[in-house]
């Protein structure tokens, strides 16, 4: 039997060896690659590992001289040399600091938990910054803006759309309490965030909408002087939020001993969701390679569907309003453009788990 000359064995195992090495690098690089959305669903060890710490100083990269961050952005991607210097040198670009689509919430939970793995003191700086923007951006009134430094526009209304001011007050809520996430936050800020929710929480109960006597739910935002419900973008009017509303009803639910004011804010918001659900019906997606994108939304009858709920309802009729880039009011999702049918969220089971699970829960622990 021929054996392979002694050089040609020691290049075919190191050539194995390589591959091995190489292999095993690139599974372990990932698992250690985490999605964005997934950063704060993480074991605690991983808050301390190489890849943790360096989406963290991408954090204090982006963050801005006024504590709050920009939307949108991919915090967990490489950055260049070049890229870094641009964002030092943008720090003090404030204006475009907001609470809209999340921003600021993912950041503060991660720079947490990695300070509480490391006791890298730069985290929690960069906490307190953040938190201090956040409390700051509150009106006197109680409410948040979209935008802080203020923003002229729909920006500076008080905004629950998309969840911006229930987001604020969990957080608030979360440091106040002492929660593990935070609980090196020091006492002064929980003690100032107390008071903020404190301030939030008379604001929601002033701005819950009274039709002929009769509290019903929220408008997704408010006119920061007069309380008024007001216009957002051109296809978002002054309406009640058949989905924002659930939010701030869920936020009232986790009170602990509520007062009968929050108990009759809640008992009020449930009985009008139970009103306005839209039964018998059912939010398709059918193809379509004629349109732009290839399908549309499409409304068609079907008695065996789960309960919906519209995006907006009229203020006093409890229609349900569908409104495009016109700002004209119409009551049917088909007699909109195609662009904004599929491009926003009009219909959705928003209040389905609020009455079903979360309702029937609430009840039980105020021992009903």
């Amino acid at each position: 039997m021929n054996s392979l000359p002694k050089n040609n064995l020691y290049i075919k195992i190191s050539l194995l060896l390589l591959f091995m090495v190489q292999a095993m690098s690139t599974f372990a690089q990932n698992i250690e690659k985490v999605p964005w959305k997934r950063i704060n669903e993480q074991p605690d060890t991983w808050y301390e590992s190489e890849e943790a710490i360096r989406i963290a100083e991408n954090m204090l990269l982006h963050q801005k001289d006024i504590g709050g961050w920009y939307k949108n952005i991919d915090m967990s991607v490489q950055l260049s040399e070049e890229e870094k210097s641009r964002l030092r040198k943008d720090k003090s670009s404030n204006m475009g600091a907001t609470l809209d689509n999340d921003a600021g919430f993912i950041q503060i939970a991660f720079l947490s938990k990695t300070y509480r793995e490391t006791k890298d003191p730069r985290f929690s700086q960069a906490v307190f910054k953040a938190l201090d923007y956040m409390m700051d951006a509150q009106y006197e009134n109680g409410g948040w803006p979209q935008y802080y430094p203020i923003r002229e526009g729909y920006y500076e209304h008080i905004t629950f759309n998309d969840g911006a001011m229930i987001q604020v007050m969990q957080l608030l809520r979360n440091v106040a309490d002492g929660k593990k996430t935070y609980d090196f936050v020091d006492a002064d800020r929980k003690q100032r965030a107390q008071k903020a929710i404190e301030k939030g929480l008379e604001i929601i109960l002033r701005t819950q909408i009274k039709v002929d006597g009769t509290l019903t739910a929220w408008c997704a935002q408010y006119d920061k002087d007069d309380l008024s419900p007001a216009k957002a973008r051109a296809y978002e009017l002054p309406s009640i939020s058949g989905s924002e509303s659930v939010g701030i009803v869920r936020y009232l639910m986790a009170i602990e001993n509520p007062e009968p004011k929050v108990v009759q804010a809640i008992e009020s918001a449930i009985a009008w969701f139970e009103v306005v659900k839209l039964e018998g019906i059912k939010l398709v997606q059918k193809e379509d390679e004629t349109l732009p994108r290839g399908y549309d939304r499409i409304v068609v009858k079907d008695e065996t569907a789960g309960p919906l709920w519209a995006r907006f309802y009229e203020i006093g009729t409890n229609r349900p309003m569908f409104v495009g880039r016109d700002s004209v009011v119409r009551y049917a999702l088909h007699e909109i453009e195609h662009e904004r049918r599929v491009g926003y969220s009009y219909l959705g089971p928003y209040a389905k788990e609020l009455l079903e699970s979360d309702y029937p829960e609430w009840k039980r622990r105020m021992g009903d």
